[in-house]
């Protein structure tokens, strides 16, 4: 029988189990689900949102149907949420056990499986369908918390070398300006470029967020993987679709997480058959212009320097009422990116 493990000894036991495994345990989860045996717990198996973790059952008691009932147990607890698909990442030698659940393998990686329950990657390409234009194409891939001037030089002078520019949003909200104020702000910015297509990322960007390195050794370099893993995806499956052949990256002196996600996209990249384009920040009075010189004017209530970071469509916002609650919340916001 499956419960919901709540009680701290039900949690003392699951960190056990998982940690007799080699795996771990990971405090993020919406639920958490065990089966036990003569009063032991024998399996585990947790959501995320829509990303199924540590699943994990005894080895005296593999084979059987547990795998099955905990899996149906997990889209039965997110039936109910406004999730399309459900995601796993597992062991490569495991992927043929979900597969017979029918979880689809989006990235094969010698490390790590990433697998799709639902036709979310499928869809998302249909919905998208009529934006397929021919020829030599990029891409650019943006968070824009907010779009500054920085971000328009690196699009348009994306779309000035190629035939058409597809700009992903990266629609997950960690960000200080949610999702709908940072893609409406890269619409309004860039409605004078022709050959330019905006759209968001949707769930195929894979984050330190998403990404559980549960069943990962420890020494594990999680980080490099996630970005290799996010990377294999969007050159794979996405990148074709769209006839992209070139990804635009601007260079970043301060951020070393994205400077390694430049560096591994350099690496990653050709093996697909795609070029990867780096092009030089833009500075104003001799300072990179950055999102983080946005928030900090912005809390400081400097307009006049933002007038030299931000395209006036952002300004406009940025000065309104709608806009108030971000001011506020920056306040006390401390992320720099």
């Amino acid at each position: 029988m499956i419960v919901r493990l709540y009680s701290n000894r039900d949690l003392l036991q699951a960190r056990r189990l998982l940690e007799s495994q080699e795996l771990c345990f990971e405090e993020n989860y919406d639920v958490l689900f065990g089966i036990f045996e003569s009063g032991e717990l024998i399996a585990t198996a947790a959501r995320d949102r829509n990303i199924f973790k540590m699943l994990c059952i005894r080895e005296d008691y593999q084979g059987g149907p547990y795998l099955g009932e905990l899996l149906t147990e997990l889209l039965n607890s997110g039936a109910y949420t406004e999730c399309q698909s459900f995601f796993l990442f597992t062991k490569p030698e495991y992927r043929y056990s979900f597969q017979q659940y029918n979880f689809f393998p989006l990235v094969n990686h010698f490390k790590v499986c990433l697998m799709e329950y639902g036709n979310g990657l499928n869809k998302y390409l249909a919905d998208h369908r009529e934006l397929v234009k021919p020829g030599d194409n990029g891409a650019v891939i943006v968070n824009c918390n907010p779009f500054t001037l920085g971000h328009l030089y690196l699009i348009e002078t994306a779309a000035a070398q190629v035939d058409h520019l597809y700009v992903f949003v990266v629609r997950e909200d960690r960000s200080i300006f949610p999702f709908d104020i940072r893609y409406r702000l890269v619409c309004e910015g860039t409605a004078h470029l022709q050959n330019v297509s905006i759209l968001d990322t949707s769930e195929y960007a894979i984050s330190g967020v998403t990404f559980p390195g549960y069943f990962l050794k420890q020494d594990e370099d999680l980080q490099l993987l996630q970005m290799e893993l996010d990377l294999v995806l969007f050159s794979k499956r996405i990148a074709p679709f769209f006839q992209i052949k070139k990804r635009f990256i601007g260079t970043e002196p301060y951020c070393r997480t994205t400077r390694i996600y430049s560096e591994t996209m350099q690496r990653v990249l050709p093996a697909f058959g795609l070029e990867t384009i780096q092009l030089q920040r833009k500075h104003i009075q001799q300072q990179v212009i950055s999102a983080f010189r946005v928030r900090e004017a912005l809390k400081n209530e400097a307009y006049e320097t933002l007038n030299n970071l931000v395209p006036e469509t952002t300004l406009r916002f940025l000065r309104s009422d709608a806009a108030r609650e971000i001011r506020n919340r920056l306040l006390s916001y401390q992320r720099r990116h």
